[in-house]
């Protein structure tokens, strides 16, 4: 574990997290699941914030009370199910010990010759701040708290090769799940949903009409998800499961609606609209209308002569 004063805490390794925790030595240096229950130690400390080099998973039980979905708040007296990846700051408002229920620590390394080691990065949950955790109904609950049980199982026993592919195809059994539970919630929670879709289509549609994208060049999904106090990848997501289309393709889309509008309306030439728009170049303006339209843009207007 290293730090200054100044910087949160960095726990390079599951151990130095137990250390820290008042809890016991790990049973495998790679992979853990520790009750809350059992953190008897000081937390304070961890409040400067933490950084793991080990993903962390984490069911917490009494996660309740009010969570902010862009600018918006939102009741909920469930418990949360949250995704930390290696190298991702947790606040320090995320304390270690105001909660009960399970955090499963695991170790890039853990997983590494596996199909999943490489897999991992393509739930982009891992990458959701804790304002946009998973709040599971009962059933739901059962079934994490269940995987958690299976895996735990598996740890008091001797780990060998056996006992590690049954660990993975647990994990990997808990991540699709959680991937099925949060595609619900977005449908759940379509109030919250759809408020941000229509303040991320206004912000776009801002965005274009002033002429940013001349003076900032194209906005991106960063940024967009910035304005609207999300992650990237949670927007990306929610709004792929209410549209079919992620945030890319949003911004995408609406430059291309702009873009049909000055090739219709204005003397601008093809390149004069693609400047307008934010691209550096052309021939890069020319690809993607191409690709979205089907026609190039100077064939779409002459199709209004």
């Amino acid at each position: 574990m290293k730090t200054t004063a100044h910087q949160p805490l960095l726990f390079n390794s599951i151990s130095e997290l137990h250390r820290a925790l008042g809890l016991p030595k790990p049973l495998h240096p790679l992979i853990s699941l520790v009750d809350y229950s059992n953190i008897k130690a000081d937390t304070a400390d961890l409040e400067r914030g933490m950084l793991f080099n080990f993903y962390k998973i984490s069911y917490k039980k009494n996660f309740s009370g009010k969570i902010k979905y862009g600018q918006t708040y939102y009741d909920f007296d469930e418990g949360g199910l949250s995704f930390v990846s290696p190298n991702q700051l947790i606040s320090g408002g995320d304390n270690e010990g105001d909660y009960s229920g399970y955090t499963l620590l695991v170790h890039p390394d853990f997983i590494r010759t596996f199909p999943l080691g490489a897999k991992i990065k393509d739930y982009g949950f891992f990458s959701y701040s804790v304002a946009e955790a998973l709040f599971l109904s009962e059933k739901e609950k059962e079934v994490i708290i269940g995987l958690f049980r299976n895996i735990s199982m598996e740890l008091e026993s001797a780990i060998d090769l056996i006992s590690q592919e049954v660990v993975v195809s647990q994990l990997e059994l808990l991540l699709n799940y959680s991937k099925r539970f949060y595609n619900r919630q977005f449908i759940t929670r379509k109030a919250a949903s759809s408020d941000l879709l229509l303040k991320a289509e206004q912000l776009l549609d801002s965005y274009f009409h002033a002429e940013k994208p001349l003076l900032n060049g194209l906005p991106s999904v960063r940024e967009i998800a910035e304005e609207l106090n999300v992650s990237s990848h949670y927007l990306s997501d929610m709004l792929r499961s209410l549209t079919g289309h992620n945030t890319q393709q949003h911004i995408h889309n609406r430059l291309i609606d702009k873009a049909k509008d000055l090739l219709s309306t204005t003397n601008l030439t093809v390149a004069e609209v693609a400047y307008k728009l934010g691209f550096e170049h052309p021939q890069s303006f020319n690809k993607l209308f191409k690709s979205k339209a089907k026609v190039s843009p100077l064939e779409f207007r002459q199709s209004f002569n």
